[in-house]
């Protein structure tokens, strides 16, 4: 589980961050990341931790924005209760559970990202994730704590990623081989300026019509040649487009 991260966004009670903290123990998750917690008080958050929570918590990284959060990770999953939408492909726990027992053994960072408690991920939030989860609740009491859901989730991976005999002896381990989330962001920016010169996205919805073509360039998981070279075929074609007159009409 040490290639997991938690990333809490904008959570608002610093019980749920003392409690957040105590899951990620409880399941071998070291990492958390907290996202412009909107108070962050030890002295309310550590009793919810526990003593084992306690380090998890103390040494917890604490950034402005949830770009900065991901630049480093090789793949992302957001959280959601809402479908439809900007939210689209949505796995359950014990799919997400796969892809990341998946994803650790073939050495890729992964961060799985929770919204605060009142609203969950905003729209821009979900669009920087590359594959959403969703738990299944009753529908007249879906929404959920969010420590509860980050026990949940964890829960899910670590029967995967314990109880399977993964072989690990033949992996490369360098995770550079991998592109990494700030390089995709990279990568997507080019794209829509690719895609936008050639009049396949209009000013008015780029960012909505993006998400398919983003979706499928996170499920390949992208290796760094591969985004050298898709960066440079964006370079070129926009090198080309700049030798082209502007019409006047």
């Amino acid at each position: 589980m040490e290639n997991i991260a938690v990333v809490l966004c904008r959570t608002k009670y610093s019980e749920n961050i003392g409690s957040a903290a105590r899951a990620c123990v409880n399941m071998g998750v070291n990492e958390l990341i907290l996202v412009s917690p909107k108070e962050l008080d030890l002295n309310r958050a550590l009793p919810l931790a526990t003593p084992k929570g306690k380090n998890i918590l103390e040494r917890a990284s604490i950034v402005s924005n949830l770009y900065v959060a991901l630049e480093n990770f090789n793949k992302v999953y957001g959280t959601t209760a809402r479908t439809g939408g900007w939210r689209k492909r949505i796995l359950l726990p014990k799919q997400a559970a796969s892809e990341i027992a998946k994803d650790v053994a073939e050495g890729r960072k992964v961060a799985i990202v929770f919204g605060p408690e009142d609203t969950g991920l905003l729209n821009q939030e979900i669009e920087l994730c590359g594959q959403l989860i969703t738990i299944p609740t009753d529908p007249g009491a879906w929404s959920l704590n969010v420590a509860q859901a980050v026990l949940i989730i964890l829960y899910e991976c670590f029967n995967k990623i314990s109880y399977h005999n993964w072989s690990k002896t033949n992996l490369e381990k360098d995770l550079t081989k991998y592109a990494t989330h700030k390089d995709l962001q990279l990568l997507f920016e080019n794209l829509k300026k690719v895609l936008r010169e050639i009049d396949f996205l209009l000013p008015h919805n780029a960012d909505y019509f993006m998400l398919p073509l983003k979706r499928f360039i996170h499920r390949i998981n992208l290796k760094k040649n591969e985004f050298n070279m898709l960066m440079g075929i964006c370079r070129q074609f926009l090198w080309y487009f700049r030798q082209i007159p502007k019409s006047k009409e």
